[in-house]
């Protein structure tokens, strides 16, 4: 299918994003069939199946938009009520999405370009690009939504702190040096705190943003973990360990440790729910917010990420 033929598969069936449903869905990335997937995670089915550009593989929802990279074609998909509104060609290795508190820009790392790219996802557009060095990869940003930390690698030795106060003009504050090799950044929602997790061994360090300083350092599974939070929790996941570890955001004390396909590295919390994806498997595993294994959806051969919709 080329380009033109793609784009107007996709704008000829635009669905309902709840489908009459009150229940929020999610939608799933499956890397290797050049689509994504929509879930029901509450009562495990799958939905629909939509074709997208080869290897999909990062998701977030920014405002109404759900954000798509093609690490691999260079490629960004805005898709939006279901239908794909705009793909972006202007990247050359996109990786992780984080959006602006708008609702409307979507900051996006290219590994590439060794950059943070500002995208406005109502009109398709790239407006900034800020270059970062390093090899951009995981991104967060805070609840005010005024700076981002992102990971300058997959074991990475430094991380840079944005200032995205005006998102359209972003502006390298200072670089941050970890006490290990760094995979994954998250924000703890109502503190000013950073999980930091690890790409080469079995720990975490959570930082006060202010300071920039180490205020703990915890113990955890094999590299790399990934982490999101919900409700006063950090859910941190070891893909290859396949385990979820639910541990109070306050102190970092492991609260449960569930046990998940191998290969479920990222995870995303949201709706009362936590979604970790299987890389190997083509899972999507549904935990509560207690991190009790609720449902495992065969999505895929392959699954990379989901995000709530």
């Amino acid at each position: 299918m080329n380009r033109r033929e793609f784009l107007a598969a996709a704008a000829a069936a635009p669905i309902a994003l709840r489908g009459g449903s009150a229940r929020p869905l999610a939608l799933v990335t499956a890397d290797t069939e050049a689509a994504v997937v929509l879930v029901d995670p509450f009562a495990g089915r799958v939905l629909r199946r939509i074709a997208t550009w080869p290897d999909p593989r990062s998701i977030e929802r920014v405002g109404d938009t759900a954000v798509v990279t093609h690490t691999a074609i260079g490629g960004v998909t805005l898709l939006r009520g279901l239908a794909i509104r705009h793909v972006l060609r202007d990247f050359d290795e996109p990786r992780y999405t984080s959006g602006a508190r708008d609702g409307r820009h979507a900051f996006v790392t290219d590994s590439g370009r060794r950059d943070v790219a500002v995208v406005d996802v109502v009109h398709g557009v790239v407006v900034a690009r800020l270059h970062l060095g390093g090899w951009p990869r995981h991104v967060s940003i805070d609840e005010p939504g005024r700076t981002l930390w992102v990971a300058l690698g997959t074991e990475a030795r430094q991380v840079a702190v944005v200032d995205v106060t005006r998102p359209a003009e972003p502006r390298l504050l200072r670089r941050i040096r970890p006490p290990f090799l760094v995979h994954d950044v998250g924000f703890v929602p109502g503190k000013r705190q950073v999980w930091v997790t690890s790409g080469d061994r079995g720990a975490l360090a959570v930082y006060d943003v202010r300071s920039g300083h180490v205020l703990r350092r915890l113990p955890a599974g094999a590299p790399p973990q990934h982490v999101t939070f919900r409700g006063g929790n950090a859910y941190v996941t070891s893909g290859d360990d396949g385990t979820v570890h639910v541990q109070s955001s306050s102190d970092g004390r492991v609260l449960a440790t569930t046990a998940v396909p191998v290969g479920s590295y990222n995870v995303q919390g949201g709706e009362g729910r936590i979604l970790t994806p299987s890389l190997e498997r083509g899972t999507l595993s549904v935990l509560d917010g207690r991190g009790r294994l609720l449902r495992r959806v065969q999505v895929a051969r392959s699954s990379h990420d989901a995000c709530f919709v």
